[in-house]
């Protein structure tokens, strides 16, 4: 008789009495999934992550909503768009502690938005051979190595190039380093474009800076002319005192814009460090009519700055008529904090 009531007493136990002390059979199991101690089902529990895990989904389709008006908040959160979706992962840890079905449902919701934004960036795109390949590279007024970066920029095999940053002694050793692969350059304040292709008609484009960062050139190549932009807008700034500064260089970004609508050549390439991403608003007057390498043609999101560890790709190769990018990559990594970005076009 005692040997049975023993042999109920651990049956019990194991079946998850609250009082054993041990935790419910299946503990992420079914059976784990119904009432806790205090009396509270699954679909009662865990309803603070079910509201973040919806504020999340929030953000992600409602972005242009959240206003700049205070610190440029909305241009913030759209520099950094993608990273959105680690919240899912942050959150799914807490929701299977709980037990939390309600929970799950909800991050079912930023995971669905998340991917129909982003989802495609992660497949390859680049498809078949093209006509020519073009670089763009802020090149880092700080670069302790310009030699090491000329020999990047030639074993990339562009017939195009762009720098930004170019500054001293280190813009001759560009223009001694590349003379030989690139016959053919134009230097306009801080900005560079190497070509193996004949360069003419260059013109200073005012991007309301008080200084040049940024020129139009033509390029001739073997099937017509290319005008090339090559831009840098200014810098971004993260501050206590004001939130993320964009101002000016939300500016620059129209006067680019409003240059690029006024050109005249069909095909259009913009070339450049535009301190902004693809998804931040206040680059729409740019990239309202140009179409991203990266996003056409890209495996993966092409982050390209901090070079250390990129979390957000604002050096860009965009382009206009008659130019389809084939493929869209970043190079390996030199004396520059950013990374260089590369692109390969077939004419249409």
């Amino acid at each position: 008789m005692a040997q049975a009531e023993r042999a109920d007493r651990v049956s019990t136990a194991e079946a998850g009495d609250p009082g054993s002390g041990r935790r419910p059979a299946g503990f992420l199991g079914v059976r784990g999934w119904g009432r806790d101690a205090r009396g509270s089902n699954t679909w009662r529990r865990g309803l603070a992550v079910a509201v973040l895990a919806l504020l999340t989904g929030t953000l992600l389709a409602f972005h242009t909503e959240v206003p700049n008006g205070v610190g440029n908040l909305g241009s913030l959160l759209e520099t950094f768009l993608p990273w959105l979706g680690l919240a899912v992962p942050l959150l799914l840890v807490p929701a299977l502690l709980r037990r939390s079905a309600t929970a799950l449902l909800a991050l079912l919701v930023p995971v669905v938005i998340w991917a129909n934004m982003f989802g495609g960036l992660l497949t390859d795109k680049s498809g078949g051979t093209g006509d020519f390949t073009v670089v763009s590279h802020n090149v880092a007024a700080a670069n302790t190595d310009p030699r090491g970066t000329v020999e990047m920029l030639e074993k990339s095999g562009a017939q195009i190039v762009a720098l930004q940053e170019l500054a001293g002694r280190p813009l001759h050793a560009y223009e001694s380093g590349l003379a030989g692969s690139y016959p053919y350059h134009a230097v306009e304040g801080t900005v560079g474009l190497w070509s193996k292709y004949p360069i003419g008609d260059v013109s200073v484009v005012d991007i309301k800076m008080g200084w040049t960062r940024a020129f139009r050139a033509e390029v001739t190549t073997p099937k017509g002319p290319l005008a090339v932009y090559v831009a840098h807008l200014p810098s971004v700034r993260l501050k206590a005192e004001g939130g993320f500064t964009v101002n000016q260089r939300d500016a620059s970004a129209q006067a680019l814009g409003d240059a690029i609508e006024a050109e005249p050549i069909k095909k259009v390439l913009l070339l450049g460090d535009l301190n902004g991403t693809m998804n931040d608003r206040s680059l729409a007057p740019i990239t309202s009519q140009m179409r991203s390498a990266q996003g056409a043609a890209g495996d993966g999101f092409g982050f390209s700055w901090p070079a250390s560890f990129p979390m957000a790709r604002i050096d860009q190769i965009m382009s206009r008529g008659g130019l389809k990018p084939t493929d869209s990559r970043t190079l390996e990594r030199d004396g520059s904090d950013h990374l260089a970005v590369a692109a390969t076009y077939r004419y249409q």
